[in-house]
């Protein structure tokens, strides 16, 4: 059996096909090129215009890597249109992976986009004093999935994003100060004129107590048994509980000597 092989037809056909698609695939390489050399002047651009924004250290390389990520599978995409590849199979096949990811994750889904929101609206940051979802603590970290508080009795609390981004928080530094109320209860025996004076005392000897706003104190109920005094003090919100300590136990043994108590 004989085998006729005509290069000359071969070739023709070659240098046909190059003459009618050799101008769109360079033009294509050329765009590829050009795309890439974009690409990277965007990401200096993008870096520079997040730092000077001051956005958030744990969102600034994401915003990065997403924008990159998302130009490059553009670029990538036109160019294969520029080269007459037909991308609807495969656009096809990426929207139903798209799907199944997205039911798969959707709670760190949500997360996700709580971290965001939570990184860009800045409810709170690090060092802050929050209460959510029962805890109550210092703001160690803020990542893009969730957020760690360690509370005031050394434990470490690790809360989803999408919890703190969709349910009241109370930031407690957000001010700077706080106020602290303390409630003490007396017999009708115990002179009320006493009681505030050695109360005031107590205070104005306790420099942890701020000046501006200043210290009230009054009669906050008359009980069946007994008249109830209020004090409110203003400290910083940082040191509340350590003041509080402080100034209950001044006040104590103030009130004792004073035999009031």
């Amino acid at each position: 059996m004989n085998i006729h092989v005509d290069f000359d037809e071969i070739f023709q056909r070659a240098v046909d096909w190059i003459i009618s698609n050799g101008p769109r695939i360079v033009f294509a390489f050329v765009l590829l090129f050009i795309g890439f050399w974009l690409i990277r002047m965007i990401k200096k651009w993008l870096k520079r215009t997040l730092q000077k924004r001051q956005v958030h250290s744990s969102l600034e390389p994401f915003i990065q890597s997403l924008v990159i990520a998302v130009l490059h599978v553009l670029l990538f995409l036109f160019v294969m249109q520029m080269l007459g590849i037909q991308m609807t199979l495969f656009a096809a096949a990426l929207a139903s992976f798209g799907v199944a990811i997205g039911l798969a994750l959707s709670g760190t889904l949500q997360n996700f986009a709580g971290g965001i929101l939570i990184l860009l609206l800045k409810p709170f940051k690090v060092g802050d004093n929050i209460v959510a979802q029962g805890q109550d603590g210092i703001v160690e970290s803020i990542q893009i999935f969730f957020t760690v508080i360690t509370t005031f009795d050394n434990k470490t609390v690790v809360i989803p994003n999408s919890k703190l981004s969709n349910e009241i928080i109370v930031n407690m530094s957000q001010q700077g100060n706080r106020r602290l109320d303390l409630l003490m209860k007396f017999p009708y025996t115990a002179d009320v004129t006493k009681v505030q004076e050695v109360i005031a005392h107590s205070i104005k000897d306790s420099t942890d107590i701020l000046e501006d706003p200043k210290p009230n104190i009054g009669i906050s109920s008359l009980d069946i048994d007994g008249f109830v005094i209020v004090v409110e003090l203003w400290v910083n919100a940082l040191s509340y509980y350590n003041v509080k300590n402080t100034v209950q136990k001044r006040i104590l043994l103030d009130l004792k000597e004073a035999s009031l108590k």
